[in-house]
């Protein structure tokens, strides 16, 4: 994994996670150092068993002989044995606190990580959702950021092991230098091959299953997203195709990187198995050495058996994050995303008294693009309603969108009564508008938590929020309820009718106690007498609302004191619902 990548992922980890990662460094070197002394006491140990009196004359067990009075070779093994196994089971009581911790921190890590690619997508312009598959930010908040914190995890791991390695074999080295020299290398040569070999393919793999892994949950979204379609036009085998080929080709890249992980273990074992068999048969050569055999054995078994599992685990992690780097790449781009200055801050809400001034306002998505509106100049008086009527792609949705605040002016401004609205209060502004959509998102919860919509249930306003369902025509309907308005409508709403759910959209618009609502096709979708019944609830509102409405047909906004037409951008005509009655007629 590239320096630049490991250092902006450091760059987004909090202080207190920081500080964490330098005491997980010490306890890593507090467990090497338990690791060396585990391993160097196992020599005495042996030792003791096979020539007492040459371990209880040697000069380093002079300090534990004095300690503890011992007068002859034969008092030495029990307090040995003692020695040796407190050590091991503190060395491994602490390898247990350094797993849980570093495993902890990995995934908590990764939480914190996800948690901030959330809130940055949802501070994002409106612009860069048009912009994107919202499939990209769902994989790197599901997916990818597992993929950092199993990256995170192996980095502990990777740094764990090199910890470890380097105290085993400076054990090693202690015993015998030509030994360990000749396992250092044989061992590094091994992973260097391998490590060559496989590069280009974990590589390949990296790219492989970060992209599969976006594509994923794009056939889900799309095949789950329009189930009513997909059953009706029985398109079950075209979406089970799409999610097979992207789920199998990412199914076989992550095992082909865990194959390439886990398999020269294999080789290592069968190794340093040969390596102790052939020592053994050099010291029975000689008669000599045949004294210090088991003693020299135990401790490289012992080390075998701790070195191998860290070399292993060290080379696995190592594959585990070159195999993860697209992934990395790709929720270090999400992590880069900008957030708002206003974020932090409390924004005075932005008072509308008397009316918003459009000014020459015209638009285009990017600079290079054909405008989509065009000189716009336009007054909306406080308490006014006002209807838009265009064809598709006449630039009225566009228009709405930027007096919302989701969309910035290329030229011209919008301004409240004297204030131009701009990115510094564009959060201040919006929360003096309530938008009622053509289709709107009812999510599967009750009918308070989705009528008080991003309120949290503790918190609503139940006296406001019955209020605002008998404005929008719907309580007596709610009250009617076994559970009333702690009813379950079913996911998107499918236990309403599509009358009944724009309503509830009302309902909604009103508890928000904006000053501006705006009705966005809301009732293009209905039948006649659900229309008529959904226009009479809007000519019911409180006066003082100012209302936009947009529609298709001039005949749908009777409520209106004034209809506006847009063609290619531009307004074509105004005038009373009358008067564009009249003209339709006429023309």
């Amino acid at each position: 994994m590239e320096r630049q990548q490991l250092t902006a992922l450091w760059q987004n980890f909090t202080v207190s996670k920081k500080k964490q990662a330098y005491l997980i460094l010490l306890l890593m070197m507090v467990s090497s150092l338990l690791e060396v002394i585990s391993l160097g006491s196992l020599f005495p140990f042996i030792g003791a068993l096979t020539s007492p009196e040459v371990v209880y004359g040697h000069e380093l067990m002079q300090p534990v002989v004095r300690l503890l009075s011992i007068t002859s070779a034969e008092q030495l093994f029990f307090p040995l044995t003692i020695i040796f196994i407190v050590v091991t089971v503190f060395a491994t009581t602490v390898r247990l606190l350094l797993l849980y911790i570093m495993t902890r921190f990995s995934f908590e890590t990764g939480g914190d990580l996800s948690v901030n690619i959330y809130q940055r997508a949802l501070y994002q312009e409106y612009k860069v959702h048009i912009d994107r598959n919202s499939s990209v930010v769902i994989s790197g908040i599901i997916s990818k950021t597992g993929k950092v914190s199993g990256v995170i995890l192996n980095i502990l791991t990777l740094v764990s092991s090199a910890f470890v390695i380097i105290g085993i074999m400076s054990v090693l080295f202690a015993i015998n230098v030509s030994i360990a020299l000749v396992s250092f290398f044989l061992f590094s040569f091994l992973y260097w091959i391998v490590i060559y070999l496989t590069k280009g393919r974990v590589k390949e793999n990296s790219e492989c299953i970060a992209y599969h892994s976006t594509q994923v949950v794009k056939s889900l979204q799309e095949g789950l997203g329009s189930i009513r379609d997909v059953l009706i036009n029985s398109s079950q085998k075209f979406y089970c195709k799409l999610y097979k080929d992207s789920d199998i080709p990412l199914r076989k890249a992550a095992a082909n990187n865990m194959f390439i992980s886990g398999s020269p273990r294999f080789i290592l074992e069968s190794l340093s198995i040969i390596i102790i068999v052939l020592l053994a048969f050099s010291f029975v050569q000689d008669e000599n050495k045949i004294i210090n055999l088991i003693p020299v054995l135990g401790v490289l078994a012992l080390g075998a058996q701790r070195l191998l599992p860290a070399l292993q685990q060290a080379y696995a992690s190592y594959s585990s994050i070159k195999g993860a780097q697209s992934s990395m790449r790709d929720v270090l781009s999400l992590l880069s995303q900008p957030l708002p200055d206003y974020i932090d801050q409390h924004q005075i809400p932005i008072l509308f008294k008397d009316k918003i001034s459009i000014n020459n306002l015209s638009f285009r998505y990017n600079y290079k693009g054909p405008d989509v509106l065009k000189n716009i100049d336009l007054i909306i008086h406080k308490g006014s309603r006002i209807g838009f009527i265009g064809e598709t792609g006449s630039g009225k949705i566009t228009l709405i969108d930027i007096i919302i605040g989701l969309l910035e002016p290329t030229v011209g401004d919008v301004v409240v009564d004297g204030k131009v609205i701009d990115k510094k209060n564009y959060q201040a502004w919006k929360s003096r508008i309530a938008h009622v959509p053509q289709n709107i998102h009812l999510s599967d919860s009750t009918i308070q938590e989705n009528i008080a919509f991003g309120v949290h249930s503790k918190n609503i306003d139940h006296a406001y929020l019955e209020k605002a369902a008998e404005q929008a025509q719907i309580s007596e309907l709610i009250n009617s309820w076994e559970d009333g308005y702690k009813t379950f409508i079913g996911e998107h709403g499918a236990r309403l009718s599509g009358g009944q759910r724009q309503r509830i959209a009302i309902a909604r618009a009103l508890y928000k106690k904006a000053d501006i609502l705006i009705f966005d096709e809301a009732t293009s979708s209905l039948d006649s007498e659900t229309e008529k019944s959904i226009i009479k609830a809007i000519e019911g509102l409180n006066k003082d609302l100012t209302i936009l409405v947009i529609a298709h047909r001039v005949s749908t906004l009777s409520m209106c004191d004034k209809v506006i037409e847009l063609k290619d951008g531009s307004i074509l005509k105004s005038g009373t619902y009358e008067e564009m009655i009249g003209y339709k007629l006429r023309g």
